[in-house]
């Protein structure tokens, strides 16, 4: 018996091993691909939707549109952990401040640190706050909409979805808990009317205007890609992150390049595939020419981020919302490879 469980266990590790093997040689280099570079977006999910939001701001030259999905506005904590429960609107009676931090974002842009946010006059930005959300409340997502408004994104480019009974999630049409739910993996499927609620569809579309229905099944693949070529263990992102290309995308055509942040307790090493393989993203992307970049951060204690949430408050520095910060600047980097023909392989 002892030798048995002995072989067992031997199996059992090289298994193990194995698996990691195959997961390391899969992690190559992000490939590059002849993207357009006027066609560039951003969403995401609670510290994502944060993230989508500082990433739309310091780059606001060279992104055209944002999905906030339950997040706040940008620089809401200034640098400062205790500012977080103000910025997720867990204070009653004290929403943010939207006024203050486009008073931030000026001064920054006014020193070159972000881009100047007359860019975003051009932006077109979809936000989200389902009802039920007691994670991220409404009065912080109203602060997040009231900001972009003051910053200088018209009215009109603007759609703010503030009445689904949803929990703190992404909606995806066919996938995840119930609409109510505030659980993992944050992903719920919602219907309004009789029609089920496609949120990926929605915030691209608001994004990029009319699109083509969405793929049955998919022509493209999803790739992992080695992320530490562009972000050291020091930033709190993972070695790992993916990227999903469309078959149009591989053989040559102008694709546009969409980053989808995920939220707190929801990478890969959490989650598996459930946020860049079951959100809608892909479905989307396959018929419009979209390549999807899913960049993952995970816990860790150094920096001290035990959830796995993306750096809205300042765990990776005091510059964390500003075109310097690691992990937008890694991001970044990631995309300027999608959009560099030239670095093909």
């Amino acid at each position: 018996m002892k030798s048995l469980r002995s072989v067992a266990l031997c199996a059992l590790a090289l298994s193990v091993a194995f698996s990691f093997t195959q997961v390391a040689q899969a992690a190559d280099a992000l490939p590059s691909y002849h993207a357009d570079p006027s066609e560039t977006s951003v969403s995401g999910l609670s510290s994502g939707a944060f993230m989508a939001v500082q990433y739309q701001v310091a780059y606001s030259a060279s992104v055209i549109g944002a999905g906030v999905v339950a997040g706040g506005p940008y620089y809401c904590a200034a640098g400062i952990l205790v500012n977080t429960t103000i910025c997720m609107g867990q204070v009653p009676f004290m929403p943010p401040n939207p006024a203050l931090m486009v008073t931030a974002a000026a001064t920054f842009a006014s020193t070159n640190q972000i881009d100047s946010l007359s860019n975003l006059q051009k932006a077109r930005i979809y936000v989200f706050s389902g009802t039920k959300d007691t994670v991220v409340h409404q009065q912080a997502v109203d602060a997040t909409v009231s900001f972009f408004e003051q910053a200088g994104v018209p009215k009109s480019n603007l759609l703010y979805v503030n009445n689904v009974p949803a929990g703190h999630a992404f909606i995806a049409p066919s996938f995840g808990n119930v609409c109510a739910d505030n659980a993992p993996p944050y992903i719920n499927h919602c219907a309004i009317g009789k029609k089920k609620y496609d949120q990926a569809g929605a915030l691209l579309q608001q994004i990029y205007g009319a699109l083509n229905p969405p793929a049955h099944s998919l022509s493209g693949k999803i790739l992992p890609f080695d992320q530490r070529e562009f972000a050291g263990a020091a930033t709190g992102m993972a070695d790992t992150g993916f990227v999903y290309v469309p078959k149009s995308c591989d053989e040559g055509t102008a694709c546009k390049v969409h980053v989808a942040f995920h939220g707190c307790k929801q990478s890969a090493a959490v989650v598996g595939d459930d946020f860049y393989a079951n959100t809608g993203y892909n479905y989307w992307a396959d018929t419009n020419n979209i390549i999807v970049l899913y960049p993952q951060v995970n816990a860790s204690t150094v920096p001290f981020n035990p959830d796995g949430c993306w750096d809205w408050f300042g765990y990776t520095g005091a510059n964390y919302a500003l075109k310097s910060a690691s992990q937008l600047t890694a991001v970044h980097a990631m995309v300027g490879r999608l959009l560099d023909k030239s670095q093909t392989q």
